[in-house]
C-alpha cells in the first residue's frame, strides 16, 4: 500500500497545559509541526490523540493502518502497544530520547520504526515506507513460525496415536499409521483431528 494512502492516527501532545515549562511547550509545539507535515504531504490522518487518552478503546474504533508517537514519556508507547497486541499494526515512535536500551526495549515491544531527533518533511515517505515493510516481515515471520509450532503440535499428536493403536492392536508403525490415514479419509478430517479425537477417547476409558 502506498504510504499516502495509509489511515494514520496520530499519539501526541495537542496543546501545551496552561503554565507548562519551556520543555512542555517545545514538545507541543514539536508535535504540532509533526501533524502539520503529515497533513502537507498529503497523509490521511484521522485522529490525534493525546497519550493520556482511552488508546485501546479510540483504536479499536478507528482502526488505523499505521499509528505514530511522538511523545517524551514510555507510558504513551506501552499503552499503543498495548492496544495493539490482538490487532497488531505497525507503529512508528518519534523521539528526542536517542537511549540505545529504550530503543531495543520499542523495538522488540513491536515498533516497527524508532526515529530521534525528529522528523523532516523529506523523510517522512521513507520513514513510513520502512515501517510497513518491516512490520510486513515481521508479520511474515510470526506467521512461519506459528505455522511451524502447530506442525510441530500436529505430528507430536499423531505419533501419541500411532503409540496408542500400536499398544492396543499389537502393529508395527506403518500400520498404526495406515490405520490413522484410513480412518482421516473416511471421516473426511485431517490427521490430526482424527488422532486427537482417538486420545481423548483412550482419556476418557483410562
Amino acid at each position: 500500500m502506498d504510504a499516502k494512502q495509509l489511515r494514520i492516527v496520530v499519539i501526541n501532545s495537542l496543546v501545551a497545559p496552561e503554565g507548562a515549562d519551556a520543555a512542555a511547550r517545545e514538545q507541543a509545539e514539536r508535535a504540532r509541526a509533526l501533524r502539520i507535515g503529515l497533513l502537507e504531504g498529503g497523509y490521511n490522518i484521522l485522529a490525534a490523540l493525546p497519550p493520556e487518552a482511552d488508546l485501546e478503546e479510540q483504536i479499536a474504533q478507528l482502526q488505523p493502518d499505521l499509528i505514530i508517537v511522538d511523545a517524551q514519556s514510555d507510558t504513551a508507547l506501552k499503552k499503543v502497544v498495548a492496544a495493539t497486541a490482538d490487532a497488531r499494526r505497525p507503529i512508528v515512535c518519534f523521539t528526542e530520547d536517542g537511549d540505545k536500551e529504550k530503543m531495543h526495549a520499542a523495538i522488540e515491544a513491536g515498533v516497527s520504526a524508532y526515529v530521534v531527533a525528529g522528523l523532516s518533511a523529506e523523510r517522512v515517505k521513507a520513514v513510513l515506507d520502512v515501517a510497513m515493510a518491516r512490520f510486513e516481515v515481521d508479520q511474515k515471520l510470526r506467521h512461519e513460525l506459528s505455522e511451524t509450532r502447530m506442525k510441530l503440535a500436529e505430528r507430536k499428536v499423531i505419533e501419541r496415536a500411532k503409540g496408542l493403536l500400536m499398544e492396543r492392536h499389537q502393529c508395527s508403525e506403518d500400520e498404526a499409521y495406515r490405520k490413522l490415514r484410513r480412518l482421516a479419509m473416511d471421516k473426511n478430517l485431517k490427521l490430526s483431528d482424527v488422532a486427537q479425537r482417538m486420545l481423548d477417547v483412550a482419556d476418557l476409558l483410562i
